[in-house]
């Protein structure tokens, strides 16, 4: 070999180990080990719609006499066991102090028939009834745990997310709250839902430099190149929508949360409206935030973005479900 093709051969060497490296620390995430929990998982399985639909059960080794519902819905490709792990087990740690119960359902190969239209994949062609899935699983709950049939709340990330919307605009008899992460209303023709009108406590989290899910809306798709899901609303007008139905005509109380962590290159602005009787509408506009979920510890992908971690979303999540309580607010 002449020395020009062993200089050749170490350069194109040498750019592939930084290829290898620059997409190591692009997909590589930064996850918390699974804490010491008083609690118990278990598996279970139902048939709906013909079909055997599987989730898991997070029972706190004290439950409350008559335990709230929450359920943590994955994203796409993602399964119970991910949504688990994507929230640092966080929601197991607060049922342990609080006493609720934590459900991880499993989407139909591995997705949620959400809010929106588009989509391939099968739960979204086939129009999975995914809204009854979750009644069937409350249902059984209440029954077998003496689960508080008022107090069942929804969160979700990405697909989950639009999941948790759809609950909220088609089921608000069902669930008391939802808190969708890096999810926004689908926009036009690409809307899947059919919503009720009726109002409902919403807690968004979303990213402004999300990849994913335009906080100012548009396409979705992973850096406007994969996964085409259609259009959706800005993350303000998502929020609007959801105060204006719940009777709110003036602008928000707007502030910038503490920036604690000045090394994640993000920082939360919250948009709040709260009237006595009426439900509480939240944004976190995580500025700077990618498609990722907020944790001080725990870091996302980075090739979805930065991770804030000022905050721990579940944490705050499930102080929000709390302050909507059993009772349903007054309608408009």
């Amino acid at each position: 070999m002449t020395r020009w093709w062993k200089r050749a051969a170490v350069a194109l060497g040498v750019a592939g180990m930084a290829m290898l490296g620059a997409a190591t620390w692009l997909l590589r995430a930064a996850d918390v080990p699974k804490p010491a929990l008083a609690g118990s998982l278990s598996q279970d399985r139902l048939v709906w719609e013909s079909r055997t639909r599987t989730y898991s059960v997070y029972r706190p080794a004290a439950p409350e006499d008559a335990p709230a519902i929450v359920f943590v819905l994955h994203g796409s490709m993602g399964d119970g066991a991910s949504a688990r792990m994507r929230s640092a087990f966080e929601f197991d740690r607060l049922a342990d102090e609080k006493g609720f119960l934590v459900v991880y359902p499993d989407g139909f190969e591995r997705h949620w028939n959400g809010c929106r239209a588009a989509g391939p994949y099968t739960a979204n062609t086939l129009d999975v009834d995914d809204v009854g899935f979750l009644r069937q699983i409350a249902e059984r709950l209440v029954h077998s745990d003496g689960a508080d049939a008022r107090r069942i709340f929804a969160t979700g990330f990405s697909n989950g997310g639009h999941l948790s919307l759809r609950l909220g605009l088609e089921a608000p008899d069902f669930v008391r709250a939802i808190a969708p992460i890096a999810a926004s209303l689908p926009s036009g023709d690409n809307l899947g839902c059919r919503p009720t009108g009726r109002p409902m406590s919403i807690f968004l989290i979303n990213g402004t430099d999300d990849p994913m899910n335009p906080f100012s809306g548009g396409r979705v798709a992973l850096y406007g190149l994969w996964g085409d899901r259609g259009t959706v609303h800005s993350s303000d007008e998502t929020i609007r929508s959801f105060a204006r139905e719940a009777g709110y005509h003036s602008d928000p109380i707007e502030r910038p949360l503490p920036d604690v962590r000045k090394d994640d290159g993000s920082a939360i602005v919250e948009m709040r409206w709260h009237a006595p009787g009426r439900p509480e509408v939240v944004l976190w506009a995580i500025q700077g935030g990618g498609h990722t979920m907020p944790h001080p510890r725990r870091r996302d992908l980075r090739l979805l973005g930065a991770t804030n971690a000022d905050v721990n979303a579940p944490e705050a999540i499930w102080s929000f479900f709390e302050r909507a309580g059993p009772s349903r607010p007054v309608e408009r």
